[in-house]
């Protein structure tokens, strides 16, 4: 059994908060982005990163673990065929909380939350690559050094 958050909940009751966060998610993966308030931004994060990952096993048991979530049928849709497999190289991180400005009305602090839309390129290239940077600059420095000198 889930321990309970800690804390006032989005809603009234526990019932009330889980539809809160599934018409949230909904809304995230028909609009890609959407902006709310940062409390509600980080609830639904691992929701809807739990629901991405559930959609790229595209099995017939996920797509109805995900519709017990997710009533839209045309949403639901777009997860499994659209949005899941630009995700399949990637292993987390779904989504992206930016902050930004205070609500005018109650001052409350709002946050968008989108899905991430840029090629996902895995760690070890980006070492390697900035490996290779490293040594065509050390090379380059005791080249240089030694240019001064002969200069001075």
């Amino acid at each position: 059994m889930p321990a309970p958050t800690k804390g006032a909940r989005l809603g009234g009751s526990p019932a009330h908060e889980r539809m809160i966060l599934a018409n949230l998610a909904t809304e995230l993966f028909r609009h890609k982005a959407i902006t709310t308030t940062e409390s509600r931004a980080k609830r639904l994060r691992p929701y809807a990163e739990r629901l991405v990952t559930h959609a790229k096993k595209g099995d017939l048991a996920s797509r109805r673990r995900v519709m017990r979530t997710i009533r839209d049928k045309g949403v639901v849709y777009s997860l499994f065929e659209e949005i899941a497999p630009t995700f399949t190289e990637r292993p987390g991180g779904y989504t992206r909380i930016t902050k930004i400005g205070p609500r005018k009305g109650d001052n409350a602090p709002m946050a968008v939350i989108e899905l991430v839309q840029e090629e996902y390129s895995p760690k070890q290239a980006v070492v390697k690559e900035a490996e290779g940077a490293a040594k065509a600059n050390a090379t380059e420095a005791p080249a240089a050094a030694s240019e001064e000198t002969e200069e001075a």
